[in-house]
């Protein structure tokens, strides 16, 4: 079985944009979160937040991404739960999100940019700034990290059964956890 350094160790070799990195760390951090609220095998969930656009920045079109580097974890014998959530996580290849794993990165992948934004707009750059409140009005301001689709952090939360409300306090907790390795 794969652990978190091996995850890691495929991340920063397929990435080295600090962006990106970012991004998988907030990802991982609020699947681990859920991991833990759901009572699920928390390793597992935040190796599939890691791990899930590792292949972007050399593969950044669809279907590419992830496909490319789906057939490379598959290669490596990572969990094909893994794999599933990370396919499910791209619409475009019409991979149904059956698992709660699966709709959990779904929901958050997206909605962790837009909590990055978020504190990046604070003085401080900092996630402690950061309120449900504030997330939320950003949410609605369509111009405002405009890269964050929206309609799949609807259909997330959707999936999950939870208010958007809910989900956006849920993440906050779960980046503010790890917002050292953020650097927020």
């Amino acid at each position: 079985m794969h652990d978190r350094n091996h995850a890691w160790a495929t991340l920063t070799e397929w990435t080295d944009n600090e962006n990106l990195r970012r991004h998988a760390l907030a990802v991982e951090a609020c699947m681990r979160w859920y991991a833990r609220k759901y009572g699920e095998d928390e390793e597992l969930w935040g190796n599939t937040g890691l791990l899930h656009d590792f292949d972007y920045q050399r593969h950044p079109e669809a279907p590419d991404h992830p496909t490319v580097g789906m057939a490379h974890l598959r290669a490596q014998g990572w969990q094909e739960a893994l794999i599933h959530a990370i396919a499910g996580h791209a619409p475009y290849l019409g991979v149904a999100r059956e698992s709660l794993l699966d709709k959990t990165l779904f929901a958050v992948d997206e909605f962790s940019g837009l909590i990055v934004a978020t504190a990046l707009i604070r003085p401080s750059k900092s996630l402690s700034e950061v309120t449900v409140d504030s997330i939320l009005r950003n949410f609605r301001k369509p111009a405002f990290a405009r890269g964050v689709n929206r309609d799949d952090v609807i259909i997330g939360t959707e999936e999950l059964g939870i208010s958007l409300e809910e989900h956006a306090a849920n993440c906050l907790a779960a980046m503010r956890e790890s917002a050292a390795s953020l650097g927020l």
